[in-house]
């Protein structure tokens, strides 16, 4: 059984591709396709896909409001926006709603196919320096934190440490590298994170450490 798909895009020819390119990966099953965002909605209740592959602007219905829907109602599926990397209101958010990450309109079929993989996977800061960039024009347009963050508080200096370095957008293994540890002790520092934060991805790790004043945009 590979992983389950929905495909989400209000046009049939982008669908269509998106379709070939993820059925010749092998190990990847579309289980369905929606046209805008409430069909979506009703397409993951009743076919249960494990990653949704979400367009943004539908005039059938916007695929923000859809994923906040689904990440709420079904926490387990994972939503990747597609995006032609405008950053905009749209993208933040999607940050907000729940995405676990993006996806360009025009990637390459191996791209897709890794994003989908990749985010099945737990990992859901797809591509590291394209998360960062979307999260700190989002933040850019945000007013500073008030107070510091109650919840960090809690964290302990290398928790701290690690939090700081997702959010630059670095990968567990160049996290690793940075603090000169093993690549496992940093995937157990993001689950500790994860845990005390209440946050449900990376991405919201990401989102997290700008908002509480951690990592300031560049």
């Amino acid at each position: 059984m590979g992983i389950r798909v929905l495909l989400v895009d209000d046009q049939p020819i982008v669908r269509t591709g998106f379709r070939a390119v993820l059925t010749a990966a092998g190990d990847v099953d579309v289980v369905g396709e929606a046209g805008d965002g409430p069909a979506a909605e009703r397409a993951v209740a009743s076919l249960r896909p494990e990653v949704v592959l979400m367009d943004v602007r539908m005039p059938g219905g916007d695929g923000l409001t859809a994923t906040e829907r689904i990440t709420a109602a079904h926490p387990d599926v994972r939503v990747l926006v597609v995006t032609t990397f405008d950053v905009d209101d749209y993208v933040r958010r999607a940050l907000r709603g729940g995405a676990s990450g993006f996806v360009l309109k025009d990637s390459d079929p191996e791209d897709l196919v890794r994003a989908v993989r990749t985010v099945h996977a737990g990992e859901s800061l797809l591509a590291p320096s394209v998360t960062t960039r979307l999260v700190r024009d989002w933040v850019a347009h945000e007013p500073a934190p008030a107070t510091p963050d109650p919840a960090a508080d809690g964290l302990t200096a290398r928790e701290r440490d690690v939090l700081v370095l997702v959010a630059r957008g670095l990968s567990n293994a160049e996290i690793a590298a940075e603090m000169v540890v093993a690549e496992s002790t940093v995937k157990t520092h993001v689950a500790h994170l994860l845990r005390k934060l209440e946050r449900r991805d990376r991405v919201q790790l990401v989102v997290h450490a700008f908002e509480a004043g951690l990592v300031r945009p560049s």
